[in-house]
């Protein structure tokens, strides 16, 4: 059903396997082999993923510059939800703002991180829980594994790394355990491989989630529910981790602490590369503010107040050439001004029309 995902996830896998084994101190069936093809296939996709992860930095850097106009709608439209819905969609249009690019990365992981985990599994198909295919033991070191060939399965299962099969978990059924072949895995040979990785997992994935928090903006930070997601981040997550960690296998472990050291990594790379952008544009906005300022000791520019003078061999009007007498009387003869009832038109004043003769 998702072969979509599981073979794109396989092939890389099964490239990164060929490239370390191909190394003569270390060899396809090295449990270290085995271990650097999981980190590099999740740095692999990291690195498609990267300019996702850096459109998602803007898009939430560009929500928080947005933050007061979008507070101003909500209170403007608070009862008229249909019409706030409009406005914020102008407005994320005017800006450029797409809500999706905030989370498209972590979308676009969980594919991943689900074929990954089902690819490492059906390496060992002789459990019998859910989605097990209850295989025995021959059966499964001869059944082929996607891209992987029947001596890529049997190699799987015969590497180890620090004497712990890197497709076991500490809670592993005897049975399962039972594939790798002798010597058999024990419980407690696993949990000394699998409780490191789950604490340095924790504690990445916590310093991650800090080092997100803190670039917030005093406005988002006290918004509930970031405040609420924060706490998430910062605590619960992490937990989840350790909490969580003796049902999944090495490889996944593995996996989470390569996904944290890119994230770290990508972060403090990403998040200077925008502060640097940031001081250059206001660097370039204080210097034309400069460039515009009056010199020291100057005037300040009174251009725009003057009245342009007229073009050459125009005419000119006879109200530019008269003086303020004559521009009154000329006001006062107008025509416009109607005469009050019983008076003499503005225009006879002082002026006695000759009678008709009879």
């Amino acid at each position: 059903m998702l072969n979509f995902i599981y073979y794109p996830v396989s092939g890389i896998l099964w490239v990164w396997h060929k490239v370390f084994g191909a190394i003569p101190f270390l060899g396809p069936n090295s449990g270290i082999t085995w271990a650097l093809s999981v980190m590099f296939l999740v740095f692999t996709l990291r690195a498609i993923l990267f300019k996702p992860f850096v459109k998602q930095v803007r898009t939430t850097r560009q929500m928080q510059e947005l933050q007061p106009q979008i507070k101003a709608l909500q209170k403007k439209y608070s009862n008229d939800k249909q019409r706030m819905a409009l406005e914020m969609q102008k407005l994320q249009k005017e800006h450029g703002f797409n809500p999706v690019m905030g989370c498209l990365p972590v979308l676009l992981q969980a594919p991943v991180f689900i074929g990954l985990f089902h690819v490492l599994r059906s390496f060992n198909r002789t459990g019998t829980g859910v989605g097990q295919l209850g295989m025995s033991i021959e059966d499964n070191a001869n059944t082929p594994n996607y891209f992987f060939s029947v001596s890529d399965v049997q190699s799987f299962l015969d590497a180890r790394l620090f004497g712990a099969p890197i497709s076991a978990a500490i809670t592993s059924k005897p049975d399962q355990l039972a594939a790798f072949g002798v010597p058999i895995p024990s419980v407690w040979t696993i949990a000394v491989v699998a409780v490191p990785l789950m604490i340095v997992a924790s504690v990445a994935t916590h310093f991650n989630s800090r080092a997100s928090v803190a670039r917030q903006s005093a406005a988002a930070a006290a918004n509930p529910q970031s405040a609420i997601m924060n706490k998430l981040a910062l605590w619960v997550f992490p937990l989840g981790v350790l909490v969580g960690g003796p049902f999944l296998m090495i490889a996944i472990l593995l996996y989470w602490v390569a996904n944290n050291i890119w994230t770290y990594a990508q972060q403090h790379l990403v998040f200077r590369r925008i502060d640097a952008e940031e001081e250059e544009k206001k660097k370039v906005a204080l210097e034309r503010r400069a460039e515009n300022a009056p010199k020291p000791g100057a005037r300040p520019d009174q251009a725009k107040k003057r009245k342009a003078p007229p073009a050459a061999g125009a005419d000119s009007s006879p109200a530019a050439d008269s003086s303020p007498e004559t521009a009154a009387e000329a006001k006062d003869d107008s025509p416009s001004q109607t005469p009050k009832p019983g008076a003499r038109p503005a225009g006879n004043r002082g002026k006695n029309p000759k009678r008709k003769r009879r």
